[in-house]
């Protein structure tokens, strides 16, 4: 019952004296509203870089890259191997390693070749030789069409499956599918080693798919949406004269088993190339990714603290109006006291005061502050134009943890004038004037 009588006798106090309570709410309601739409954008930052993650086909790969180098007491030391991959080892490591689900080898030319279509529109591209496990491993939709098949690597078909920019820039809003697209090699393409390649080949591929926008990726710059998709087989047989494959990417189960999936590759190279594997090198995504998101959380907890600190101010801008509101009030303490009412009912109604007008400036944050990080948000978009949309991620837990500090703030810093007023005489009271 005290603590209705207490609500009760708060909110009455509060509407007397509007103006004074407005000004003193607008402290928290800044406070909460910064906070909150600081961490929307910190959140959204870092489903940016999950999602940017995902274009690359998630945070559960890993890729074997090989390489001619190897650090050794921080020097780059040339490694005299004549092993390589190949085809077999991703057989093998399918086999044989059962913490990995997936693994796709890849042959790239990303620095451009030409590619014709049959009327005469060309563009400069890339492609990208895969097999039948590419589509699933990376997660990526044909929108028309199918994409290459074991079939198509086993019998190194001549076909192509198209990313959303090729077909867009050869054949425009027409369907590409069935049309033969020619594909030239050299005359100042690159490897992907990134060499020029010295001699010029030109192929026929049929087109039997196109593949859905899959958008340009932050971090490396490269656009997937811009390469032709061929069976690597054909890859092989028609461009690089080798079974040579520089590079193949391995997907763990989940996150948490790549070390595990990692170990259990390098034991398969090492039993298929003579004991050795430093001809691999190993690039983890999700150490890439637990860099940006620690730079994103250090952002976060930067910007949260700055807009902390208006909260701070908002709850001493509490303690500055309960103090006067006791000094104004003191023959109403007196009275009160006087009529019966306990220490604890004093400091009970001036408490509950402070806490109102905090649980009242906290509300109206959490709007202003929806509203402040969509606003954010957009302004973020205009001044990053990397991106084409930044979210503003606001959580529940995130809602309830300021309303709930802001409860804090209105006990904390209403507590010392509340039992300044409790601990007031009856009688000096009364004879205040």
């Amino acid at each position: 019952m005290r603590f209705i009588e207490a609500f009760s006798i708060g909110l009455s106090a509060i509407s007397a004296n509007k103006m004074r309570s407005l000004l003193t709410l607008l402290g928290i309601i800044i406070g909460v509203a910064a906070v909150l739409a600081m961490i929307a954008i910190g959140d959204g930052a870092k489903e940016i870089v999950l999602q940017d993650a995902q274009k690359l086909g998630g945070a559960n790969q890993f890729i074997l890259l090989h390489t001619g180098y190897k650090r050794e007491n921080n020097r780059r030391v040339r490694i005299r191997s004549n092993e390589y991959l190949t085809y077999e080892d991703v057989l093998a490591i399918e086999a044989e390693c059962p913490s990995v689900s997936a693994v796709a080898p890849r042959i790239w030319n990303r620095a451009g070749v030409l590619i014709q279509a049959p009327g005469g529109a060309e563009t400069r591209a890339g492609y990208n030789g895969v097999d039948a496990n590419y589509k699933n491993a990376f997660d990526w939709d044909v929108q028309e069409g199918r994409f290459i098949t074991d079939e198509d690597v086993e019998n190194a078909t001549k076909i192509c499956v198209l990313g959303h920019e090729v077909a867009t820039a050869l054949f425009g809003n027409n369907s590409p599918l069935g049309q033969e697209i020619k594909v030239a090699e050299g005359s100042g393409s690159y490897d992907r080693w990134g060499r020029k390649v010295g001699r010029r080949s030109t192929e026929r591929f049929k087109v039997v798919g196109i593949l859905v926008p899959r958008g340009r990726n932050l971090r490396f710059g490269a656009s997937f949406d811009n390469l032709a998709f061929i069976p690597i087989s054909t890859v092989q047989e028609r461009f690089t004269g080798s079974d040579r494959l520089p590079d193949i990417v391995v997907y763990a189960h989940t996150v948490e088993e790549v070390p595990k999936a990692i170990e259990e590759v390098k034991a398969v190279l090492r039993k298929r190339h003579r004991n050795q594997d430093d001809f691999v090198q190993i690039f983890e995504m999700r150490l890439g990714i637990a860099q940006l998101e620690k730079i994103s959380k250090v952002i976060k907890i930067a910007l949260g603290s700055i807009a902390g600190f208006s909260l701070l101010v908002g709850g001493i801008g509490i303690m500055n109006m309960m103090l006067v509101a006791v000094s104004e009030r003191t023959r109403e303490i007196g009275l009160r006291k006087a009529l019966g009412a306990q220490r604890l009912d004093i400091l009970l109604q001036f408490l509950m005061e402070a806490v109102v007008l905090c649980g009242i400036g906290g509300t109206i944050g959490v709007g202003l502050g929806i509203l402040a990080g969509e606003g954010m948000a957009l302004l973020a978009v205009k001044i990053v134009k990397i991106v084409p949309d930044w979210p503003a991620v606001l959580s529940t837990e995130w809602i309830l943890i300021s309303v709930s500090f802001s409860a804090v703030i209105g006990i904390s810093f209403g507590l010392y004038p509340a039992i300044k007023a409790a601990s007031l005489s009856p009688i000096e009271a009364l004879r205040t004037d």
